[in-house]
């Protein structure tokens, strides 16, 4: 297995990566949708990494700048499941860490929808004592907050309801590379007179789920 860049011009892998996330989100994505989002996926400035076996794809995962280029939200992370379990999705994500980290990334983050009721968060309401229930956190039905657990990401909050009743995103988070804390003085950053004081907000909106 070989992990390289995704070509962006390869028509025959494009077919197989849209076909892949029909596979993987089939509530999510499928026929024109599936092409949409890969488009999106290849876009310049974004990164897209894909596990490659003898011609064929066996995974990918993108990823695109926020907040400048120091925070990157990771969208999406597909991987056949023929091959599940191999190791081919810790290897893409570390692969893609690397690649964030060399332009400028200190935080790579995502969020991992519980649109299905698989985690204890889907059960009452989040708006009430919210970090006690993250920190209880309860996996009920294979929800792949635990894979990225696995690979360093830890949990930094969660947006209850955003799928609907009881359907919370759960956010996570991993420091990619060292923080510079020189430009943690207090005073040296200061957010434009227009900008009321608090979170200056980023550059670009969230990304697309």
């Amino acid at each position: 297995m070989e992990i390289r860049e995704f070509p962006k011009k390869d028509g025959d892998l494009f077919r197989q990566a849209a076909a892949l996330l029909e596979e993987c989100f089939p509530h999510a994505y499928s026929g024109e949708l599936a092409r949409q989002q890969m488009e999106l996926c290849v876009e310049e400035g974004r990164v897209s990494l894909m596990a490659w076996e003898e011609g064929r794809l066996l995974g990918f995962v993108g990823a695109m700048p926020q907040y400048g280029v120091t925070a990157w939200e990771l969208h999406p992370l597909a991987v056949t499941a023929a091959r599940r379990g191999e190791g081919i999705g810790a290897a893409l994500v570390a692969a893609l860490e690397r690649e964030v980290a060399a332009r400028g990334c200190l935080t790579l983050y995502l969020g991992t929808d519980d649109e299905f009721f698989q985690t204890s968060l889907s059960q009452g309401d989040l708006f009430e004592d919210t970090f006690e229930k993250i920190q209880n956190i309860r996996n009920l039905a294979r929800h792949p907050y635990e894979f990225y657990q696995k690979q360093g990401f830890q949990i930094v909050g969660v947006l209850p309801d955003a799928n609907g009743p009881g359907k919370p995103d759960i956010w996570m988070a991993k420091r990619v590379a060292p923080r510079d804390n020189s430009r943690s003085v207090a005073g040296q950053d200061k957010p434009p007179s227009c900008v009321p004081q608090g979170r200056v907000p980023p550059q670009k909106p969230g990304g697309d789920k």
